[in-house]
């Protein structure tokens, strides 16, 4: 798919496969999410672009290579997205965060806003929105279409798992947005959940129904 970047890499798709399990745990879920995310960030990062600096190594001066610009922005679809975010600010831990609350409305299937704060000047910084599950891609298009009310240009989507509709439906309202995932599953259930998926990604990080 156009725009689509699935992340095959052996060690996402193994620990991918345990979080799809029934019987795993709570704690195994978390655990594992936080580590996948590690992997997902070190992908959806690959192209950063680099300056370089003088510096003075025991042994001589050279020209080593730096991140170049402001720094990045990981943005937090809640709740979910924060099982994401863990791992990746391990990485990256100098990034700004900022926090979107949408739910998906489980009668109308309709994202439902109830908080957004976010750092200033995002139109300089690479933004990278993070959500377990591009479903119906509802809650993802309101997380990027408040982004860019407030400035957003250059912006990344990353997920774990991603439906077919739901990638249909992001890319025709932000084909600018490339989206990165561990996985495109088979499709939507009438409840809107991923199939086979893994369930919900919130319950199961939090151990909630």
């Amino acid at each position: 798919m156009n725009g689509v970047t699935v992340i095959s890499h052996p060690l996402v798709q193994h620990k991918l496969t345990i979080m799809r399990k029934k019987e795993t745990s709570t704690a195994s879920f978390r655990r594992l999410l936080r580590e996948i995310s590690t992997l997902l960030c070190y992908e959806v990062t690959r192209d950063l672009e680099l300056t370089t600096e003088r510096i003075e190594t025991p042994l001589m001066e050279m020209d080593a290579p730096l991140l170049e610009g402001k720094k990045l922005v990981f943005a937090s679809i809640l709740r979910a997205g924060n099982g994401l975010l863990e791992g990746m600010l391990e990485l990256v831990p100098a990034a700004r965060v900022s926090h979107i609350g949408v739910y998906r409305d489980h009668e109308t299937l309709q994202p439902v806003e109830y908080y957004f704060k976010a750092p200033g000047d995002l139109d300089a910084r690479l933004v990278i929105v993070v959500d377990p599950m591009l479903a119906t891609g509802n809650s993802s298009i309101a997380a990027v279409d408040k982004l860019k009310e407030r400035g957003a240009t250059n912006i990344r989507f990353l997920c774990l798992l991603a439906a077919p509709e739901g990638i249909k439906n992001f890319t025709e309202a932000h084909p600018d947005v490339p989206v990165f995932t561990a996985a495109i599953d088979d499709h939507l259930n009438e409840l809107g959940y991923i199939v086979p998926g893994l369930g919900d990604a919130g319950d199961r990080m939090y151990g909630t129904k």
